[in-house]
């Protein structure tokens, strides 16, 4: 059974998560706390950058070092369809394929097959669909995910969910939320709990009553962690903000919250107030693709012709390699040359934002300061998208 833990131990039995809850803000719900794993342990609030293919897109395991990502994502779906789970587990399992030494995430593919709409049919089996690679057909359980999630190694799974639109219509909410609840029985009797560490998933959409009671149904299982589905699907920012709001406390105290798929910095700042511990999102990348960088001036839209000849850097304020080394107008040249490096550096810059963002929150939260963090962050970030709307 290997040693007994003395007292003070912060290690973990093999597969194990475990939450130290270090600190929270007198005049919000945001929380600082420790997430152990047995790939190290995690500093939260967190944002996580999405590898969704066991890549973050445009940055190399190297990058994200430097950048100091402390856990990163890969995606159940795409993993099983291309190269397959199994070879993942012959190379090793996925942290030893991708040569990534610290924690990782999986989720369960749900939001993925679910997206397909039209290539997908839910029973209370699971999720029948055709691949977007190549059409061919494919049934994934409850089981099925979580299988594949411990064969892929990660330190956090995800329970198999059906994650309709915050929008949705309250009687399909109601009866997608029941076969959600039977779902995650099913994940939790197929889990191996000493492989990994499994999350169940809260969903209701806007609906407080939904919300309360699914959160009710599935912290009753007793698992490592929780997270909220279903936000930032259609719903209009402000809405988001405030079904959080209510939806975060739900979730046990001394548990991690994870808000999947969110956001935006001003959704991260205004979600950390209202409890959440961990946040995921492709935005940063997406956007870095895209030629829209976060900086601390605003958003800057580097293709834009008025930067052709700028000579300062992105953000004057920013330490990443991108704003230390190259000018507005060149990465404006790169991006509209359609070259490569483009990506990279933008990628470089807009993780940098995002992962010096958390730290800025973390630090906020320690010195008892985060409700004034957040007034002034979004006073700040609303007068530049005020300014930004009236300069176009």
């Amino acid at each position: 059974m290997g040693e007994p833990k003395q007292k003070g131990d912060t290690r973990v039995a093999p597969g194990a998560v475990r939450f130290e809850l270090l600190h929270e803000d007198p005049s919000t719900r945001a929380r600082r706390g420790r997430l152990h794993t047995p790939h190290g342990p995690i500093e939260t609030p967190i944002f996580m950058p999405v590898g969704t293919v066991g890549s973050v897109k445009g940055v190399g395991p190297d990058d994200l070092l430097t950048l100091e990502a402390q856990i990163i994502l890969g995606n159940t779906y795409h993993l099983m369809l291309r190269p397959g789970e199994a070879l993942v587990g012959e190379m090793g399992g996925l942290h030893r394929f991708i040569s990534w030494n610290r924690p990782m995430l999986t989720d369960s593919g749900g939001f993925q097959v679910f997206s397909l709409s039209e290539k997908r049919k839910i029973t209370e089996e699971g999720a029948a669909f055709q691949s977007h690679l190549d059409g061919s057909r494919h049934l994934l359980t409850p089981e099925r995910s979580i299988d594949i999630q411990e064969t892929l190694g990660a330190d956090i799974i995800m329970a198999f969910d059906e994650c309709p639109p915050a929008t949705s219509e309250r009687a399909y909410l109601e009866q997608s939320l029941a076969r959600t609840t039977r779902w995650l029985h099913r994940c939790a009797k197929a889990w191996s709990r000493e492989r990994s560490s499994l999350f169940g998933i809260v969903q209701g959409g806007l609906h407080e009553d939904l919300r309360k009671s699914h959160a009710e149904e599935v912290c009753a299982v007793d698992l490592p962690g929780y997270a909220l589905g279903g936000y930032s699907v259609g719903e209009s920012p402000e809405a988001m903000h405030d079904g959080v709001a209510f939806s975060a406390p739900l979730l046990p105290r001394g548990k991690p919250r994870y808000l999947m798929g969110v956001g935006t910095p001003v959704d991260l700042v205004t979600c950390v107030a209202a409890g959440v511990d961990m946040f995921d999102c492709v935005l940063p990348t997406r956007c870095a693709r895209n030629g829209l960088l976060f900086t601390s001036e605003g958003k800057v839209v580097i293709r834009n012709a008025v930067y052709a000849k700028d000579p300062r850097p992105v953000d004057p304020a920013c330490t990443c390699y991108t704003c230390r080394t190259f000018s507005r107008a060149y990465l404006r040249h790169l991006f509209v040359a359609g070259e490569i490096l483009a990506m990279r550096l933008n990628t470089l810059h807009n993780l940098h934002y995002f992962l010096g963002l958390m730290a800025e929150v973390r630090r906020a939260i320690a010195e008892d300061r985060y409700g004034a963090f957040v007034r002034e962050f979004r006073a700040k970030a609303a007068a530049q998208e005020a300014e930004r709307t009236r300069a176009r």
